[in-house]
């Protein structure tokens, strides 16, 4: 039986910390939008529609340099939400959201939102703090991106994958392609290094199925300064 909206927003980090009569005010003005393989849900630059919760399926978050070059923030899977600065900034969208999967999401627009706040304080309080831990996490993004090797960089992210998963044992939530673009490298690079950890035995790989076969020698890789 698929999650009413309550359930959704409840599950949701953004909202986990709302009682059940505030997520309720929220999931009254939610709208449900469906999307498909590569629809854009967001685009950067302009002026937001409002907050989007993920009911199902899975979105990456990205930036496109002037030159056209596409760098990925993040992989969002549902329960979760996305582009929620605007709500309290007021500015446009920091960057750009589209369907990696089937997605059903809901449109919770800025007005409405703040109207909740209005009635329920505690509610953008508790979703400011939520906010706070994405904007570290998005540092790490950048910090990634930035220092270290391809191969550092690669080994450090397999091991979030599997910190997510709560697994040695996951299917890869990217193609190899937006692999590369998280990282900031090339797909060819990102399919040779795997196959170089899958040489050193530090993991399996079957499609898109990973075993991390020695996690903390893939942990000391992470770490490795070169």
């Amino acid at each position: 039986m698929p999650a009413s909206k309550l359930e959704i927003i409840l599950s949701t980090p953004l909202f986990g910390n709302l009682s059940t009569p505030e997520a309720q005010a929220l999931a009254e003005r939610a709208v449900e939008k469906r999307y498909s393989p590569g629809e854009i849900l967001a685009h950067e630059g302009e002026p937001s529609r409002g907050l989007i919760i993920l009911g199902q399926g899975s979105v990456k978050v990205f930036k496109v340099s002037p030159s056209g070059r596409e760098v990925m923030l993040t992989i969002e899977t549902a329960p979760s939400s996305v582009a929620e600065v605007p709500l309290f900034d007021g500015g446009p969208l920091p960057a750009s959201v589209s369907a990696v999967e089937e997605v059903v999401a809901y449109m919770i627009s800025a007005r409405d939102f703040q109207q909740v706040s209005r009635q329920n304080p505690d509610v953008a309080l508790k979703t400011l703090a939520v906010v706070g831990r994405r904007l570290r996490s998005l540092v790490a993004v950048i910090e990634s991106v930035t220092f270290g090797s391809v191969r550092q960089r690669l080994a450090r992210t397999l091991v979030e994958f599997g910190q997510q998963a709560g697994a040695n044992e996951f299917s890869l939530p990217v193609t190899h392609q937006e692999l590369a673009l998280r990282l900031g490298t090339a797909r060819e690079v990102v399919s040779r290094n795997l196959s170089r950890f899958q040489a050193e035995k530090l993991i399996r790989i079957d499609r898109r199925n990973v075993a991390l076969l020695d996690r903390h020698g893939l942990e000391r890789e992470a770490e490795t300064e070169f």
